[in-house]
């Protein structure tokens, strides 16, 4: 009878496992990535001081080009969009409020993402073409002191859709 000498298998990585591993490490890389990106700074465009934010009326404002609709919270509108002098003159005071809680603090507008369909945030068939942010002041959300001061309805949006508005008249 002959033995054969134990013998040492070579041992090498499976195809599937490389292919696990360099998954996993693409996947790492994309993932530190993208919270860089979401980390705020200091130079973020989404992010700047009060001089920069201009006012639209009370739910909207503009910052380097872009038209933000402020979310979590609804203001009468104004001009030819109020349904009634009162809500003229109640869009008037929310917009008047907005910029002076602007301009007597430390304002932050950051990007939120907006409750519309896959693919039409910052078109004209979502939000009116307005992209969705969040501001504060002096880190107090300006939708709540909006709303504490009865300038503003709470209003959230879930995807797709919005609740119903109520009326600012009478």
């Amino acid at each position: 009878m002959t033995v054969i000498p134990f013998r040492r298998r070579r041992t090498f990585l499976s195809w599937p496992t490389i292919l696990g591993a360099l998954a996993a490490v693409a996947f790492a890389a994309v993932c530190a990535f993208l919270v860089s990106q979401s980390a705020p700074h200091a130079t973020s465009p989404y992010e700047r001081a009060s001089q920069a934010i201009q006012v639209i009326d009370g739910d909207t404002v503009r910052l380097d080009g872009n038209t933000y609709r402020l979310v979590g919270f609804n203001t009468p509108e104004k001009g030819d969009l109020a349904r009634c002098e009162d809500e003229r003159k109640r869009a008037d005071a929310a917009t008047a409020r907005l910029k002076a809680l602007i301009a007597t603090g430390d304002a932050r507008l950051s990007r939120v993402a907006c409750a519309c369909k896959p693919g039409q945030e910052g078109t004209k068939l979502c939000n009116y073409g307005r992209l969705c942010g969040a501001l504060l002041v002096d880190g107090r959300d300006v939708g709540q002191i909006m709303i504490s001061e009865g300038l503003a309805e709470r209003y959230v949006c879930s995807a797709p859709r919005c609740p119903p508005r109520r009326s600012w008249c009478g």
